[in-house]
């Protein structure tokens, strides 16, 4: 466990021997900026930025021939290779494709006639998409939709039926014991879905030797891939041959240029693709993972929980509510407090180089990604928060003036 600083100095030396602090130095950020917004969008890398430029120039130069000599084709796997190696999954388990909302649908879709009953579970305190999917998906297929309270899902895994559940709570950032809720899940013939959204690329994951064997998330977050980056699918290579994409496209066919009348699945996750994938962005995505190419993800999560550590100290200190857990094993990477005054709270904040985000009603949400932040940083971005508090500074009309994106 890395110790909580109680000084700046001690920030100061703490960031001196962080093992991750040359990584920062690949991330093209403004100066003067603290950027504490990884877990909703994160900023770019310079490997992205120089991967997107060249597959744009493959396109001017090939054309249509870069599907073969640039390997278009087979970007969607490669990628979710790598992304495999993030989340404790094998080659193959992984592709990237689509929304992460269109791959719940469809993961959910795909597992409800395996589970022991006709039913899909979500928690209401589950970020919106999820809820609203499972809605959907109820009201189409005609299974049973139960939301349940917060923390229900552990209980209702003995009903049978498929569970939607986030690794990392988008509110709270309260992770979810992913190996017992398999045991559990396993005893009672129910399947889960995970969304993986605000846990991977910053938290060491281990889907496969937890159990887990579907899952879905984004890419764009603590991954870096760019706004709307594409999301993947998990399917464990046990589970992969017994299920049926609900969505099948001819990028899933085992043949897609044989132009069969017939669907024929692809082996492996890869049978989850559906429509010709969004080479652009995942160039960009293929070329922000360099950016955790050689990374320890012990040490990438044991500096992400630090960073929370000591923003939790601090909102402390100064009286704030903080209903993330405090344990750092039951906390991802971001923060959330609570702040009447939120939303032009996090405007004021802004307006002095530190962005964080709101979600209504009272939450400001600080994330903390490892790969580029500074333990000083954090000391600093605490210190402006306090000094906007105490002198209500963020009572200006300005602040008060609401943006479509909170």
């Amino acid at each position: 466990m890395i110790p909580i600083p109680i000084s700046r100095a001690e920030a100061l030396e703490q960031d001196a021997a962080d093992p991750l602090a040359e990584r920062a130095d690949l991330f093209d950020l403004p100066a003067g900026v603290t950027y504490l917004v990884g877990h909703s969008l994160g900023p770019p890398p310079a490997g992205a930025r120089a991967r997107l430029s060249a597959t744009q120039a493959d396109w001017a130069g090939d054309l249509v021939r870069s599907w073969n000599s640039a390997g278009w084709i087979d970007l969607a796997e490669r990628t979710g290779d790598r992304l495999a190696a993030l989340i404790g999954a094998q080659p193959g388990e992984v592709i990237v494709a689509d929304s992460v909302s269109v791959n719940l649908f469809k993961l959910a879709a795909a597992a409800l006639p395996q589970a022991r009953t006709y039913a899909l579970f979500v928690e209401e305190d589950e970020f919106p998409t999820d809820q609203y999917i499972a809605a959907g998906l109820g009201g189409l297929s005609g299974a049973q939709v139960r939301q349940l309270a917060p923390g229900g899902g552990f209980d209702a895994l003995k009903a049978g039926g498929v569970l939607i559940k986030s690794a990392v709570n988008y509110r709270s950032a309260e992770v979810a014991d992913m190996a017992a809720h398999e045991r559990e899940a396993k005893r009672h013939g129910t399947r889960i879905i995970w969304d993986l959204s605000h846990a991977t690329g910053v938290l060491d994951l281990k889907v496969g030797a937890d159990g887990a064997v579907l899952a879905a998330g984004c890419t764009y977050k603590y991954l870096n891939g760019g706004p709307g980056a594409p999301s993947f699918v998990y399917v464990s290579n046990a589970l992969s041959g017994k299920l049926s994409n609900p969505l099948p496209g001819w990028m899933g066919h085992a043949a897609p240029f044989a132009f069969d009348e017939k669907y024929v699945p692809r082996d492996g996750a890869a049978r989850f693709a559906s429509g010709t994938p969004p080479i652009l962005s995942l160039a960009a995505l293929a070329g922000a993972l360099e950016a955790l190419e050689g990374v320890d993800l012990t040490q990438l999560q044991a500096k992400a929980r630090a960073l929370g550590a000591l923003a939790i100290a601090r909102a402390k200190a100064i009286g704030l509510d903080v209903p993330s857990p405090a344990e750092d094993a039951r906390r991802g990477a971001h923060v959330s407090l609570r702040i009447a005054e939120g939303y032009p709270v996090v405007q004021a904040l802004a307006a002095r180089g530190v962005m964080a985000d709101f979600r209504a009603p009272d939450t400001v949400r600080f994330g903390f990604s490892p790969l580029f932040l500074t333990y000083a940083g954090v000391w600093d971005a605490m210190d402006a928060l306090a000094d906007i508090l105490a002198s209500k500074s963020w009572d200006q009309p300005r602040f008060h003036s609401r943006a479509k994106v909170t």
